[in-house]
């Protein structure tokens, strides 16, 4: 939605936006107000607001979330900690996108942008009244701070967003430039247009390196009010916030109190919910969405669920398995553990058949492969064809797939030939090598994930693998996640379409011995290195569209992870005291940034809090 781009918060990258250029002749210097990393931005200049908000939607009111976990600190940018994952509320940025698009950006502190014919550079022209919550002007400097911040403490997976940023330079109060170390390429400005400042006078005398919970001056449209470290956070609206009556933000953040409360148990968390103690809960449990919602509220009316499609590219869900120990080293192993998750069966038993299975690094979007390899994707893969599996020229990629009784005995009989090709022996009921029996272990943070995938670990007994799950609470789990300390993980990936230098973090071999970043199973592929490199210099959207689903084929036929499924429609639930836009965005849900309290629907529900 409103802020995609903001880096400061760690808040998704993927953005929107409009542009109208205007070109000089004389320079070839375009100055523009919006700009797209593909054609054009949808909207022109001169909107008085999106289409998908009620630009007199009334302000005022609280609303109570929940969040599973913890946090112990407010600083985002560095690796150390647990940061609450709403920060993005506070934070404005450059340039915003709209809900409407994936790949845009709109002027928001920067009223417009200037950038070369061959992109080398961009400039930023900020609006002088743009003000943190305690009234300092937001400069130039603070968002060199910003990115200097980056640079130096950031996260990897933060810092890969911005590579191809060669400098920042301050040219006034009110003008920011960022040179880049490509031409041609209009993602590296998208990039930077996403980035929020850091105020550089309150941090000139404190360390932005370490962890802190006094709440800072923010950018954007709240402050944190009250916060109770690892149990709520409250934000509060600014009243007097300077970009209130822009255009990109009439009809916007219309809750005055906005809190999260943390829970350490999920179903206490739903029951939270359904006893009014929360607003708003979109559902990830199959199981719960089938049977926990099967009360009075709904029935009369008081608990509302909706069933809205979810268009947005996703990024991929799977059992990713830490190469850079065995027995996951091994191709034949991973393979064969793959062939031990019986999707099927999971989908009829426990997924209430609400899910489909993954068969792409990049579902629900036009960037996966599907189908046998095209004649474009096989022009881009032919130089590595005695790098990669034969199959990838050849074959369209399928997981396993078993009737769905629940009787996977063809399965586990191909696993165990392929765990002997590996030197893994069946004895006495055991994967035995070297006096060794194999053991894997799942690292959880979520008792929830032990439920949906107890079959799998029955599976892999059933083939003589010793396996358990480790359910740790959210803070060990980061640190051990971040360390690469385990055998095999549950993960989702955020995905930022159109794809990018992030691929870099997720999969590129330089990451996979450094802490922190996104590749968690230690991919070191060459051929995946240069494919991340096409992608990211790819000059139109259908080029990069072509490499990426090239780049799809050679990761699945490697048999890096084994992918789980997705759902194309959110489950929500929520409290009936809310009013909505008649026109939905495109992407998104909009609740926390186009609804309202609706104060008649309100009084009715007369919940005790």
């Amino acid at each position: 939605m409103k802020r995609l781009f903001n880096s400061f918060f760690c808040t998704a990258l993927f953005v929107s936006v409009l542009s109208v250029s205007q070109i000089s002749a004389a320079n070839e210097i375009t100055k523009t107000w919006a700009i797209a990393e593909f054609g054009e931005p949808l909207y022109k200049d001169g909107i008085e607001h999106w289409p998908y908000v009620n630009p007199d939607a009334p302000k005022g009111g609280s609303v109570v979330l929940s969040a599973f976990g913890s946090f112990d600190s407010l600083n985002s940018y560095i690796l150390k900690g647990e940061y609450p994952r709403s920060l993005g509320l506070v934070g404005d940025t450059l340039m915003t996108g709209s809900a409407d698009e994936l790949a845009s950006a709109y002027g928001l502190i920067a009223e417009t942008v200037e950038y070369p014919a061959d992109k080398s550079w961009v400039v930023f022209n900020l609006r002088p009244e743009a003000r943190y919550s305690d009234g300092t002007p937001i400069t130039a400097a603070d968002f060199k701070f910003s990115f200097d911040t980056i640079r130096t403490y950031g996260r990897p997976f933060l810092k890969s967003f911005y590579d191809e940023v060669e400098g920042v330079e301050v040219l006034s109060d009110h003008k920011l430039k960022y040179t880049f170390t490509t031409t041609d390429s209009m993602k590296p400005l998208m990039r930077v247009a996403g980035m929020g400042p850091l105020s550089l006078e309150y941090w000139k005398d404190k360390d932005i390196s370490k962890t802190y919970l006094d709440p800072t001056p923010t950018s954007g449209p709240y402050k944190i009010s009250t916060l109770e470290a690892g149990r709520s956070i409250t934000y509060e609206r600014v009243k007097d916030y300077w970009g209130k009556d822009l255009a990109v933000n009439k009809g916007l953040s219309n809750f005055d109190k906005i809190r999260y409360d943390y829970y350490r148990d999920i179903e206490v968390m739903v029951e939270a919910f359904k006893s009014g103690q929360v607003d708003y809960r979109a559902e990830n449990s199959s199981k719960r969405w089938a049977t926990a919602y099967k009360i009075d509220h709904v029935e009369e009316g008081r608990i509302i669920l909706d069933t809205p499609p979810d268009k947005q590219p996703q990024g991929i869900q799977a059992f990713m398995m830490n190469s850079r120990r065995a027995p996951f080293d091994d191709q034949s192993v991973r393979k064969a553990l793959n062939l031990l998750y019986d999707f099927e069966t999971t989908k009829r038993t426990i997924l209430y058949n609400q899910y489909e299975r993954i068969n792409s690094y990049f579902p629900n979007s036009e960037y996966g492969a599907s189908g046998a390899p095209t004649a474009e994707e096989i022009a881009v893969l032919e130089p590595y064809r005695d790098k990669v599996p034969a199959q990838v020229f050849t074959d369209a990629f399928a997981s396993p797939v078993t009737d769905g009784s629940g009787r996977n005995r063809t399965q586990v009989r191909e696993a165990i030939k392929l765990f002997k090709e590996a030197g893994w022996n069946l004895s006495g009921g055991k994967l035995m090598k070297d006096g060794e029996q194999m053991k894997i272990e799942i690292l959880l943070v979520s008792p929830d994930q032990q439920r949906v995938n107890a079959l799998f670990v029955q599976n892999m007994k059933k083939a003589g693998i010793d396996a358990e799950f480790r359910i740790v609470d959210s803070s060990q789990y980061q640190v051990r996640v971040d360390d690469f300390d385990f055998d095999m993980v549950v993960v989702k990936f955020n995905f930022f379409p159109p794809p990018g230098s992030e691929l870099r973090s997720y999969y590129g071999s330089k990451a996979a011995d450094e802490r922190g970043t996104g590749n968690y199973t230690g991919i070191k592929n060459e051929v995946v290195d240069e494919l991340i490199e096409k992608i990211v210099a790819a000059p139109t959207l259908e080029e990069l569209k072509v490499i990426t689903r090239a780049l799809d084929r050679v990761l699945l036929w490697n048999d890096y992870v084994i992918t789980q499924f997705y759902n194309a429609t959110f489950r929500l639930a929520y409290w009936n005291r809310f009013g909505q836009p008649e026109t939905k965005p495109e992407y998104g849900t909009g609740f926390l940034t186009t609804w309202w309290i609706d104060e008649t629907l309100d009084s009715k529900l007369d919940l005790d809090r």
